[in-house]
């Protein structure tokens, strides 16, 4: 009788007896945060994949905070000084146009065509600096601004002192790469239609025998979205395989939450609304408990794994 009176208090406070000891119920629900987590990961990982242009440079471009000024770095040419130096971007497309031929083994007759694609993307690119030269001038002017506020440490800490003047500072830099970023787009897309019309010229004996050629971004610094943006995928991937077989469970979950902190601490502090940080700081916090806990051993591949180290190692039976 007393047990069927204090069984609600004891589903209350938890069923399991002792509170070191997970019971069924407790094993199940890891399981499920396990494979949810896995999932989230893995879709998101493979959804990034397909569409095959997916970039972080917009997430990084807006990081607000006090560390917004690392992610701002980690954005691929963010000021455009590579795209708007013309003898770099014409070179770039030099050496693109000489690797493509190489590549497929263009014969002399691709090989002018590749030329004439060349000078079209070229003759496009001058249109495009010269159409927007007004703005493109006041960009440039703008520049040794931005460059102030962002190193004069006194400015910049009095102004980060004070919510709304660090609000003003942000607007600034906002407005100010307003004024190339059309310019910047336009030149995007002359960099994607170049590619595809030299990749255009291969033969269907060419296409087949040799993958889809790349015009890659040049490393501007040791990491960038250039490097990033391919990593990314098939790291969210690799998470999330890992998560839904329950295989390196603690490794894989640790690194989930890196991932995801390094998300909330991009936009930190959190807001409200659907831009809020403050989702991926619970998962990431979910991902710790996975970790903890080695959720693997409950239906994953890390119950073999941890059969195998118990043989070794001794200790008592391991979870099942």
């Amino acid at each position: 009788m007393l047990k069927f009176v204090l069984s609600p208090i004891r589903l209350c406070v938890g069923w399991s007896l002792s509170p070191r000891i997970l019971g069924l119920t407790a094993a199940v629900m890891l399981v499920l945060l396990r494979v949810t987590i896995g999932w989230h990961f893995y879709s998101e990982g493979v959804d990034k994949k397909a569409a095959g242009d997916w970039t972080a440079a917009p997430f990084f471009a807006n990081a607000k905070g006090p560390l917004a000024e690392n992610f701002r770095q980690l954005v691929w040419d963010a000021d455009g000084q590579f795209r708007l130096n013309r003898a770099a971007a014409m070179e770039n497309w030099a050496i693109f146009r000489n690797e493509v031929g190489t590549h497929y083994g263009f014969n002399d007759s691709q090989k002018k065509q590749a030329q004439a694609n060349y000078a079209k993307a070229v003759e496009q690119y001058d249109w495009v600096l010269a159409e927007n030269a007004a703005d493109l001038e006041e960009f440039e002017l703008g520049r040794e601004r931005i460059e102030k506020l962002e190193t004069d440490a006194q400015e910049k800490a009095m102004r980060d002192g004070v919510a709304s003047l660090g609000g003003q500072r942000d607007t600034i830099r906002r407005e100010w790469q307003q004024k190339a970023a059309p310019t910047l787009s336009q030149i995007d897309a002359i960099w994607a239609n170049y590619e595809a019309d030299q990749n255009a010229l291969a033969t269907t004996e060419q296409a087949d025998a040799n993958p889809y050629f790349s015009l890659d971004k040049p490393r501007l610094q040791r990491i960038d979205t250039s490097v990033i943006d391919g990593f990314v995928p098939y790291f969210d991937i690799a998470i999330g395989l890992c998560l839904l077989l329950g295989f390196f469970t603690p490794v894989a979950a640790l690194a989930a939450a890196g991932f995801l902190g390094s998300v909330f601490l991009s936009q930190f502090p959190p807001t409200t609304g659907p831009t809020s940080s403050n989702y991926q700081l619970i998962e990431c916090m979910a991902c710790f408990v996975l970790a903890a806990t080695g959720s693997g051993r409950f239906a994953g591949l890390d119950y073999f794994l941890h059969l195998a180290v118990r043989k070794v190692f001794g200790g008592e039976a391991p979870q099942s």
